[in-house]
């Protein structure tokens, strides 16, 4: 009895060495991990670009992690798909959230998900970052809790004004998605242009997934534009677009760059394509995080960063992240890691491009991070502004015409 004690004694001895050799990585040798929800549309309306973000998200972390991390902290990303989908997106930041326990949820496109998406994130104290248009997503910026890293829609709506004004159109007419989105851009627009003196010659907001609108689009064409502004997504542009054609209207299209691409081109055929104006967001193609962002995305998607926006946003959504997260410090809630938004982002700081440039002179005071997709310089909702490309659908081709500043 008294050699079994001693066999399990020894046994118990050489189970604990074993065990408290791993202790040392979590119990103070290094910060924890920063977790970060990947909650992008890989499937729905935006699936055109949501793989490209989660890519754009994780190689940033990379980047991130390869200089040393942030305040000490590897960075870890989990991903999700919402489905371009407001309860779908709940369901899936709601298992970021409580399963994966993230810090923050990053690249939410759709206004719908984001609008469902950061209520519950700031209740939880997480982080959200999204590229989402809704004018009504400023209101939910509380104090830091939520960035936006694309212009919002009114601002697009305006960008779309200027380009009818500028083209000679008299009489634009408006047709929108039922949601926060299409709301948003096409009520931009007819601010921004009654604002100049003009009058909407007709308006029609309609539903989503209908398996024909040859109503509503005979309801627009009765008000008889010379251009219809569109605040839509690819499938039900493709149909309207169809519908249109086919009731013989030769006037003229101004639309969303997700809308009007290669795909539309190849669904309706050069001539019922010819002549659309695509409207988008640009990126910062001159800056040096452009640069490294184009080099990272080029290795993972074969196709240039430009051909993404949202994903250029997407990088900088984390390296903005990163480097507030390296100015907060290592024990930082994320509240108090948002607070550090502006610090790294707006002037009048040192000017930097990438994380580890920015780390490095953080530790000499206020920096600038310049973003692969802008200037990055939030207002006091969390909102940036930008610059749009406009562009125009010439023999089955955009072509590239005039940039609008934002």
């Amino acid at each position: 009895m008294v050699h079994l004690s001693r066999r399990r004694f020894a046994a118990s001895i050489a189970s604990l060495a074993a065990s408290t050799a791993f202790l040392p990585r979590f119990a103070g040798a290094q910060a924890p991990e920063f977790r970060i929800g990947a909650l992008c549309p890989i499937t729905g309306a935006g699936a055109q670009y949501g793989a490209g973000m989660q890519r754009a998200i994780q190689f940033a972390a990379n980047q991130v992690n390869a200089a040393g991390g942030a305040a000490g902290r590897q960075l870890r990303v989990f991903t999700e798909d919402d489905q371009t989908q407001p309860e779908a997106g709940v369901l899936a930041a709601k298992k970021l959230i409580e399963v994966n326990q993230v810090q923050a949820v990053v690249g939410t496109w759709a206004s719908g998900v984001t609008l469902a998406v950061i209520p519950m994130a700031v209740r939880a104290n997480v982080l959200a970052m999204n590229v989402s248009g809704a004018p009504d997503i400023s209101a939910l910026h509380n104090d830091g809790m939520s960035w936006r890293f694309h212009p919002t829609n009114a601002e697009f709506g305006k960008a779309f004004a200027a380009v009818c004004a500028k083209q000679g159109y008299k009489r634009p007419a408006l047709m929108g998605f039922n949601n926060a989105f299409g709301l948003g851009l096409t009520g931009g627009f007819q601010a921004a242009w009654e604002k100049g003196g003009g009058t909407i010659a007709g308006r029609v907001i309609y539903e989503p997934r209908r398996p024909s609108y040859r109503g509503e689009v005979q309801e627009i064409l009765r008000a008889k534009p010379d251009v219809i502004v569109m605040g839509s997504y690819l499938a039900d542009t493709t149909l309207i677009m169809r519908e249109a054609f086919q009731e013989g209207y030769e006037g003229r299209w101004i639309m969303p760059g997700w809308s009007a691409n290669d795909q539309l081109v190849a669904a309706l055929g050069p001539q019922a394509t010819e002549g659309v104006i695509s409207m988008d967001t640009i990126p910062n193609e001159g800056s040096g995080a452009f640069k490294s962002f184009d080099d990272e995305y080029k290795r993972a998607m074969n196709v240039s960063g430009a051909s993404n926006v949202f994903a250029a946003m997407s990088y900088d959504m984390v390296i903005s992240l990163a480097l507030a997260l390296e100015a907060a410090g290592p024990s930082a809630s994320p509240r108090e890691i948002g607070q550090k938004m502006r610090l790294v982002a707006n002037p009048d700081g040192t000017k930097v491009y990438g994380f580890a440039e920015g780390k490095d002179a953080l530790k000499r005071g206020k920096i600038n991070y310049e973003g692969a997709s802008g200037a990055l310089d939030f207002d006091e909702f969390g909102d940036v502004k930008g610059n749009f490309l406009m562009s125009v659908i010439e023999k089955g081709r955009l072509v590239r015409k005039d940039v609008v500043a934002g």
